[in-house]
């Protein structure tokens, strides 16, 4: 910019206009830039990953890239996330409460409250918008997650897509999983075909490296003093626990010994590191989780297999991780980039008793059991997978804590956090055991790069920021920590921590409170300064102090927003929200057009229904898909193929049934129709017609009663996205003649499953 005039961007010019250039001055307006040596910012969060997996805080799964980053910094023992997804990340990106932000449970559980329509408002600035405005490149990978269920579709409204809170680009998925095999991709606000190969030459994890190394590589190609702010999210580990053979193969034998003993090992681990305080307790084993060496030898088994492939799992997204850190170290900028890692909760529970081959089941109100599990052993954690591991693992993923995700004792909020910044922090390795929770983040990074919170933001009047600044605790292990109380809130659950001291009480989900339900309440109380795994109830020892905690749990709930308490599963799910999508019996479709989510698509199940499809079909026939939604987890699909008119109902990748024509189809404009006539609850007889003439029929004998997607794949026209619903064709199987449009009409209001939402919802987050 030398001797180049210049003014900032939003003010007067500052250059001379005259009558013609030759008597003018010229000057340029420039947006904010960042201070010369500014530190980069780089925030990666992991998904569904206890306090106890990774290397640096006591497992034996090898993860040296965060344990290099955990000795060349911090690690803190006593971080804490809001116990689920969606919640967390708003926490993260605002410095605001999740129920402040609107996000008080994941988006698609979403309601009519304040605390709850998962609407991050303007005035809840995203630290993106705040550091693009102070000269900062943004960039959001992987993960989001803040988005309405009912704004996924790509012909949605994107005000609460990334590029519209401050991200300049983004490459990732918008929902809370997908699959690591073929994933529902978004770059930056469109949707791009699943990169769906058929085998294991393909693993997201590795793409999202790839595309944030890309990101940086453009980025330092025309501005290479520019710093950035990167927020990379991991899909690891929730499920689908996916990964290729040779990872998992690392791995065959290491947790034979069951979760009782590894979690035995770990904690002696945690001990000896002083990733917990001395004289902590491990908590005991919950009552759903029985004892190892009570199982049969089969079901041993099938529990060590599932262990292997998430540590493979884990392994491999570390390896992953290491090449973008390796990346930052090539171009000499890892030393003065803010990396910050941690967990968006604890372990996950929601794989059950016996962890599940097809997540998609478990909502279906499909149990598996062990014997089912065996029958997929080989094929855990592959391509024709959609695995999560039982909830033993679970509990010991979360040593030495009680409870796992969802829950407000430690298990479900006390996460990892790595905090690595050689040029600003001198520590290397040390633990820190201040408290702090996600909602400091934002505070911690600002105040770490020496910049105020904006009291306007792209013309907004911001609220304060709630959290507070843990950034003093950097180079001071015994400073105390600044934040003096923290609320919880997760499905009517409630928790508060001030000053050392815990209160919680764990709220049954599915029903409506009541307020006798809530007179009737037992807390606990916990003074967790002492006693880091909750393993002494001191209710009955401190009355006073407990009803103090509770008295100031009402408090804080009144100022962020956090009521009404609700721990309604089913009816969350099923509540009508805004949305453009027709409510009619009518739906039309058009070839080409992007996938409609399961939030966006017409419901089909368990009802009357038809499907008409206006075609033409060259002289020499045509094939290919007409109408399709799902997987060959769960789905339709209505297609062509030699020339017959085809209809499969795929029942949880258990079925494939079948209905064909007994004829070619003919050449020209033709009419194809697939009616579905409704005889009972979740089955059915299909019939087939060309031209309004029945030309095949059979019984649907079982249908999918509540979830057809597993890893987003949407109803499509004209083709099968991803992975396909049957194995009758190979995506995308586009059709080859002419598709004018389909129509798909309904009969009588769908019959809603209510436990099969209720299970829906544990899966989802």
């Amino acid at each position: 910019m030398k001797n180049l005039k210049t003014y900032p961007e939003g003010t007067p010019f500052t250059g001379k206009i005259g009558r013609t250039a030759a008597t003018s001055e010229a000057a340029w307006p420039l947006p904010t830039q960042a201070k010369a040596g500014a530190p980069n910012v780089l925030v990666m969060l992991l998904d569904d990953v206890g306090f106890a997996q990774l290397g640096c805080y006591g497992s034996d799964i090898a993860t040296p890239t965060f344990d290099r980053l955990a000795a060349g910094g911090l690690r803190y023992r006593d971080f804490h996330t809001t116990a689920i997804c969606s919640p967390t990340r708003a926490c993260l990106l605002t410095g605001r409460n999740h129920h402040s932000n609107g996000v008080g449970i994941i988006q698609e559980m979403a309601t009519g409250f304040p605390g709850y329509n998962g609407m991050v408002p303007k005035e809840n600035g995203f630290l993106s918008e705040m550091l693009l405005a102070q000269g900062y490149a943004t960039f959001a990978i992987g993960k989001w997650h803040l988005t309405l269920a009912g704004e996924y579709a790509s012909g949605a409204s994107k005000a609460r897509w990334p590029l519209s809170r401050g991200f300049e680009r983004y490459y990732g998925f918008i929902g809370g999983k997908t699959s690591q095999w073929s994933p529902t991709l978004i770059h930056d606000s469109h949707y791009i075909a699943p990169p769906f190969t058929g085998d294991e030459s393909y693993h997201l994890n590795a793409d999202l490296a790839d595309r944030a190394i890309e990101y940086l590589v453009d980025l330092r190609t025309v501005a290479p003093e520019k710093p950035f702010f990167m927020y990379y999210c991991l899909g690891a580990g929730h499920a689908p626990h996916q990964v290729e053979r040779a990872w998992i193969e690392r791995y065959r034998g290491r947790f034979d010994c069951g979760w009782d003993q590894w979690r035995e090992q770990v904690f002696a681990r945690q001990l000896q590191m002083g990733i917990v305080p001395p004289g902590t307790q491990i908590a005991p084993r919950p009552d759903q989780v029985k004892a190892w060496d009570s199982l049969s030898a089969d079901a041993k088994k099938l529990y060590a297999r599932q262990m292997e492939v998430y540590a493979g799992f884990l392994a491999q997204t570390d390896h992953h991780i290491g090449r973008v850190i390796d990346h930052l170290e090539r171009m000499g900028e890892l030393d003065n980039t803010i990396v910050m890692l941690a967990s968006d909760n604890g372990a996950s529970a929601e794989g059950g008793e016996h962890g599940s081959f097809n997540e998609c089941q478990f909502p279906n109100r499909i149990e598996p059991s062990i014997e089912d599990n065996l029958k997929h052993l080989d094929q855990w954690g592959g391509i024709h997978s959609f695995t999560n591991y039982a909830w033993g693992w679970a509990w010991a993923g979360n040593t030495p804590l009680r409870r796992w995700k969802r829950y407000l004792h430690q298990g479900g909020m006390s996460d990892p956090l790595i905090v690595h910044w050689p040029k600003g922090i001198k520590a290397r390795g040390e633990v820190r055991g201040q408290y702090a929770h996600v909602v400091d983040i934002t505070p911690t990074l600002l105040d770490a790069l020496g910049l105020a919170a904006p009291r306007v933001l792209n013309g907004v009047t911001q609220r304060p920021i709630e959290g507070t600044s843990f950034a003093h605790t950097f180079n001071d292990a015994e400073v105390p920590t600044a934040k003096s109380v923290q609320y919880y809130e997760m499905i009517g659950s409630r928790a508060i921590w001030a000053d050392g001291w815990k209160a919680v009480v764990e709220q049954p989900q599915g029903d409506f409170m009541t307020e006798a339900m809530l007179d009737a309440q037992k807390w606990e109380l916990y003074h967790v300064a002492h006693d880091f795994s909750e393993s002494h109830n001191l209710a009955d020892q401190h009355p006073e102090k407990l009803k103090e905690m509770i008295e100031r749990w009402w408090i804080e709930a009144g100022k962020y927003n956090v009521l009404p308490l609700d721990s309604r599963m089913q009816l969350r799910m099923g509540e009508r929200k805004p949305s453009t999508v027709s409510q009619g019996n009518r739906h039309v479709y058009y070839p080409g057009m992007a996938a409609q989510f399961e939030y966006t698509a017409v419901n089909l199940k368990n009802r009357s229904h038809s499907i008409t499809a206006e075609v033409e079909i060259p002289q020499g026939g045509a094939e290919g898909v007409l109408l399709a939604h799902g997987s060959w987890f769960a789905g339709y699909t209505l297609y062509v193929k030699n020339r017959r008119l085809i209809y499969v109902h795929n029942y949880l990748g258990l079925a494939e049934y079948r209905v064909s024509s007994a004829e070619d189809l003919p050449s020209g404009k033709a009419v194809l129709q697939f009616r579905f006539t409704r005889s009972g609850e979740h089955q059915g007889r299909g019939a087939l017609f060309v031209n309004g003439r029945l030309v095949g029929e059979g019984e649907i004998p079982r249908t999918i009663p509540a979830v057809i997607e597993t890893s987003g794949e949407g109803l499509c026209c004209g083709y099968d996205s991803g992975v396909p619903v049957s194995a009758d064709y190979v995506s995308p199987f586009r059709f080859t003649g002419h598709i004018a449009q389909v129509v798909v009409e309904t009969g009588e209001a769908a019959v809603v499953d209510a436990i099969a939402q209720v299970r829906t919802a544990f899966t989802d987050q």
